[in-house]
């Protein structure tokens, strides 16, 4: 059936509860059921290199099944057990997927960002106590093999570290050199180092243990603040197998074939693309260690795919606007459809995009904590470009006002909060005291029963025909490209400097990112210091560059609320009016932002006044690729 609407969705549901449907209880009888019914079919593929006549390994069904078994093997014979943590710190790579479903299968998987520094990855690894980490052998051009070595130290309870050799996917010269200019890595832990490869080799292909019989926690995934203990939210099988289910029932079969140049560390990649492919049979395609970061890829990526004859792509609106700058130099026919989430999709790059590409985009809306999917534009449906689509089947959105613990009637805004398989009932993440308040009462679902409701933290609104709208975010998280960065770890870092006394950080408009970090700060009385001197420091203490401040600005004073709290909107509006006005004056758009706004269904709206001879279209070429709207002042 097609889904399009409402009725689609709830036509679904209606065809029997949750519970009812016959499904796998765990990953591995979904991975084990895929591969009897598509085992010849290819099922991975990964190349090191971004050029479209690279060397590129796939595996097949029945080949990702095996190698998934005989990673599991190897760790339950590492002492890996269901309750027991396998963490990975790796690039995008074969071994990379075979780790996360191997870990899963055998104990609990847990993936890590290689971007973090050492510590932050150490604090991760201690947090969910993991036994085992699978991670890089020292190699040219990455440090991830010798941030995990300093991990490893600051966490004793790694017991083994398993290395993966890139050096394997290499041909010709470069296979020759490497070993020649390898980086050292000296070990500075007392964890067992084995290497990866050749210890799944010496492991059977069939299940040496028993699979779990029954759902339980498969999976961790760090998100939230970057400071202090990181938040880990927990996934269960039930959760990881619904994701897949709906990648299945409604996108995807056998025949297609996934473009997935982001990390396996986010559930992006991880849950729900290779999910998708986990429960349709579908390829999925994984170009280079860093996806879209990775050397040549925006350059080759429609020669991409092309060799791969892709169907379906899945990107972020960074990636597109990168991808604009480039032509559509392939023949990209077999491509039909491209799904963006992670971040906010400006209306002139969605126009752009399907223009140049010929593709329809499909926007999306999910979160860790809920294990992902919640919300998509549907795919034979209206888009309504700007909104986040409508709930997935199985999937109840309550808009909830915070003061009232009320729903919200259509069009006004609350906090955003969902049930579904995916949601964790009380239990979201590891640590109890970080579940307090994350939930509200039970209501009624579409999972059949009175269930608690997770609190996102995002502020939307439901228009009359169901469709989802994002006005806002209450946990006033800066999405830079979709990485989450907390504004308190850089309010933190500047307010531990003696001549600052308040410092308030938000995410200032960027065309390519969305937003990127922005800072105001208060000195103290009689302080004096420049604004190099504050930056320079805040970019030695706060430890994730992304979150290093892209603009800083002191001011006399910064606005509070009645109770002496900064108040925020204050500064977005004077972040969107700096940069509307830059991007207008660069631009030679004679237009200059007289006002910023709140509107309730539209979020901060930059009011223009004209300041010369100009037509909208030439404020819509120079605005188009930010995310906040703007009108002409009245």
């Amino acid at each position: 059936m097609t889904y399009a609407t409402m009725a689609d969705r709830n036509a679904i549901e209606g065809e029997m509860a949750w519970d009812e449907r016959d499904l796998p209880k765990t990953t591995y009888q979904m991975l084990t059921q895929t591969a009897g019914k598509f085992g010849d079919r290819k099922a991975v593929s990964y190349q090191l290199m971004s050029d479209p006549d690279a060397k590129c390994e796939t595996l097949t069904w029945n080949e990702f099944h095996a190698k998934s078994t005989q990673t599991a093997n190897l760790l339950r014979s590492l002492g890996v057990g269901e309750t027991d943590v396998v963490a990975y710190l790796m690039p995008n790579a074969t071994e990379t997927v075979l780790t996360y479903m191997g870990g899963q299968v055998a104990g609990i998987v847990n993936p890590i960002n290689p971007l973090l520094d050492a510590e932050q990855i150490a604090a991760i690894l201690r947090e969910t106590n993991a036994k085992v980490l699978v991670t890089l052998r020292a190699f040219p051009k990455t440090d991830v093999a010798q941030k995990a070595a300093e991990a490893v130290a600051l966490a004793p309870n790694v017991q083994t570290v398993l290395e993966v050799d890139l050096l394997r996917y290499l041909t010709g010269i470069k296979k020759l050199i490497v070993p020649l200019i390898r980086p050292k890595n000296p070990v500075k832990h007392n964890a067992k180092v084995m290497d990866f490869n050749a210890e799944i080799n010496k492991q059977p292909t069939t299940l040496a243990f028993a699979d779990s019989d029954g759902d339980r926690v498969a999976a961790y995934f760090h998100t939230g603040g970057t400071t202090g203990m990181p938040k880990v939210a927990q996934h269960r099988y039930s959760g990881i197998i619904y994701n897949a289910w709906l990648g299945a029932r409604l996108l995807f079969t056998e025949k297609d074939v996934q473009m997935c140049p982001l990390p396996m560390f986010h559930v992006f990649a991880a849950i729900v693309s290779l999910g998708a492919s986990l429960g349709s049979g579908a390829q999925i395609v994984f170009p280079t260690p860093q996806g879209y970061r990775g050397d040549g890829v925006f350059d080759n990526f429609w020669k991409l795919i092309e060799r791969h004859k892709a169907t379906f792509m899945i990107t972020v609106p960074t990636a597109m606007s990168a991808l604009m700058q480039r032509k559509v130099d392939a023949d990209i026919s077999t491509l039909r459809l491209a799904f963006c989430g992670s971040a906010p999709l400006p209306l002139e790059l969605y126009r752009r995009f399907e223009e140049a590409a010929g593709l329809t985009i499909c926007e999306g809306y999910g979160l860790t904590e809920a294990t992902c999917l919640v919300s998509i534009n549907p795919p034979d449906g209206e888009k309504r470009v700007g909104s986040i689509g409508i709930p997935f089947p199985y999937t109840g959105v309550r808009i909830v006002n915070v003061a009232t613990q009320l729903d919200c009637g259509t069009d006004e805004i609350g906090e955003i909060c969902v049930a579904s398989p995916g949601v964790y009932d009380g239990k979201t993440y590891t640590e109890a005291a970080k579940n307090k308040d994350l939930f509200y009462p039970g209501e009624d679902s579409p999972l059949g029963d009175t269930v608690q409701y997770l609190r996102t933290g995002d502020l939307g609104r439901v228009d009359a025909d169901g469709y989802l709208w994002i006005t806002g975010r209450a946990k006033d998280l800066i999405i830079r490209g979709g990485h989450n960065i907390d504004p308190a770890e850089i309010e933190e870092a500047l307010a531990g400097h003696e001549a600052v006394a308040f410092a308030g950080a938000i995410g200032q408009p960027d065309a390519h990112a969305g937003e990127v970090p922005c800072a105001y700060v208060e000195l103290v009385d009689g302080a004096t210091i420049t604004v190099d001197e504050l930056m320079s420091f805040a970019k030695d203490k706060i430890h994730e560059r992304a979150a290093h401040p892209k603009h800083l600005e002191i001011m006399d004073e910064l606005p509070k609320t009645a109770v002496g709290k900064i108040f925020k909107p204050d500064l977005r509006k004077s972040a969107i009016t700096r940069i509307y006005n830059e991007v207008l004056a660069k631009a030679g758009v004679a237009a200059e932002v007289s006002l910023v706004s709140e509107d309730k269904k539209r979020g901060l709206v930059a009011h223009l006044v004209k300041t010369g001879d100009v037509d909208d279209g030439a404020v819509s070429n120079a605005l188009g690729a930010f995310t906040s709207p703007w009108d002409w002042a009245e």
